[in-house]
This record gives C-alpha cells, sequence and structure tokens, in this order.
C-alpha cells in the first residue's frame, strides 16, 4: 500500500498537471526544483526546459562557489513562464524591445520565450544566475548592477570566454566605460543597443577577471559581507586589500585585457 501510494505521490508532485494558481492560459509542469508555465510549447522542449534548469540549478552554486542554504523544493520551487514569442513576450510581461528573459529574485521567476536567443545555453543559465546570486547575499541596495549582471553573464560558457576581446576592442576605441561609471548606469527601454551590449560585455569581463584571477574564496568572501548590508566598495576593499580603490582594481582590469 505504501508503494502503491508513493508512485501516485510522484505522478502528481512531479510532471504534468492542470494550471492551478497560474495565469489564466497557462498550462502548467512540475519538476522536483521548478514549476514551468507555458502556452504553445511542445511537450519535448518543456522536458528539455526542466532537464536543463535542473542541471543549471546544481551547477551555478558551484561555479559561484557558494554553499546552498536553501532547497527549491515543494511551494520554494523556482518558477519557469514561457510565453508563445517575442511580441507576446514584450506585451504581456512589460519588457524592453531588446530583453529575451528577466527574473524576479524574491518571487524566483523567470519569464522568457522558446525563441529568445541562446534559450538553453544563455538565457536559462543567465536568469538563474541572477535569482542565485541575489538569493545568497539578499536585498542589499548597495549592490552595483553591473555586479548581479556580470555574476548572470559569468553562468553563459560561451559569452563568458568571448567578453574579453569586446572590451579590449572598447578600449581601443575609447569606447570603454571605467567601473566608476559603470557603477552608476542604468539601462532603459530606449537606451542604445551597442550600449546595451558593452555594459554586457564590460559586467560579465570584470566578475570573470575577479573570479578566475583572485579566486572563488574571496569572491564568496565578497558576497557574505554584501549579504551583511556594507556598501560594495568598502566590502571589496574589505577583501581585496591590493586595492586601495574600485579605481584601482579597474586600472589592474585593463591591464590584464591589454596583456
Amino acid at each position: 500500500m505504501k508503494r502503491i501510494f508513493a508512485v501516485i505521490f510522484l505522478l502528481v508532485v512531479f510532471g504534468w498537471a492542470a494550471v492551478s494558481g497560474a495565469e489564466e492560459g497557462w498550462k502548467e509542469y512540475r519538476a522536483l526544483h521548478f514549476i514551468i508555465y507555458y502556452k504553445d510549447a511542445p511537450e519535448d522542449f518543456i522536458k528539455e526546459v526542466e532537464r536543463t534548469a535542473e542541471t543549471y540549478y546544481q551547477q551555478i552554486t558551484s561555479n559561484l562557489g557558494f554553499a546552498r542554504t536553501q532547497i527549491w523544493s515543494w511551494d520554494k520551487r523556482a518558477k519557469i513562464y514561457i510565453y508563445r514569442d517575442a511580441d507576446d513576450y514584450i506585451k504581456s510581461a512589460k519588457q524592453s524591445p531588446w530583453s529575451h528573459g528577466v527574473a524576479a529574485w524574491i518571487e524566483k521567476e523567470i519569464r522568457t520565450f522558446p525563441a529568445a536567443n541562446g534559450f538553453f545555453d544563455s538565457i536559462l543559465p543567465h536568469e538563474l544566475g541572477h535569482i542565485i546570486f541575489r538569493e545568497f547575499i539578499g536585498s542589499n541596495p548597495y549592490v552595483p548592477l553591473w555586479l548581479d549582471e556580470g555574476v548572470a553573464m559569468y553562468q553563459e560558457k560561451a559569452r563568458r570566454w568571448g567578453v574579453n576581446s569586446d572590451v579590449k576592442k572598447a578600449i581601443e576605441q575609447k569606447k570603454f566605460i571605467p567601473l566608476s561609471e559603470l557603477s552608476t548606469v542604468r539601462l532603459y527601454s530606449d537606451t542604445a543597443r551597442d550600449f546595451v551590449e558593452l555594459y554586457y560585455a564590460e559586467a560579465a569581463s570584470a566578475v570573470y577577471y575577479l573570479i578566475t584571477e583572485f579566486g572563488e574564496f574571496k569572491f564568496v568572501g565578497l558576497c557574505r559581507q554584501l549579504k551583511e548590508g556594507t556598501r560594495f566598495e568598502q566590502a571589496f576593499k574589505n577583501i581585496y586589500i591590493q586595492f586601495k580603490s574600485l579605481d584601482a582594481f579597474n586600472q589592474s582590469w585593463v591591464n590584464y585585457l591589454k596583456r
């Protein structure tokens, strides 16, 4: 009897199910750590979303050197909303025309669409990176956006290894944005696409340099200080004592790119 109950239990908790509590028109698929809401996507696509998301769920904390403190199970599972297409996503999720995916870390929600550029290799790891990073450090308002975006970009393997050349080119063309300025940048729906791409490339390159050159241990130390509410520049100086300021780190990063 217990064995029969266990089988029924698994079929109810994991697998295809009628939508419950989601917006009207969504179908629902429940996985171990995710609930996937979708509209017109085929079954094999949704199962690939499940497989890929579960893989990234395990990999990202390891990439950042984090120890997982919260398990995404039961009512704590993350939600992935897959819209019909780009138009549906931009209109319904109220996103910028250049956006292909967005994450809300407190709600643990990702919104995207099947034809999004690099859906499996970029969108999923990027948005999950946002959620896992923020889940670890909390809502510290002093964290610069470039660090948040850089951590998310660091999860995209193809972008991680290609951004340095883009930033180096920007340095040569006198278009490079120093970190002190990058920390004050805000992106809007009408922000020029070239600027947006440079912003993301620099964010990814800076975080890549920070983690690969100085190690995960120090990066986790930085994140722990941010979790305690320390302002970013103070937390940075506390951990990376070889740099007296963010400008000094910026110069070290530029020298690294020029090598």
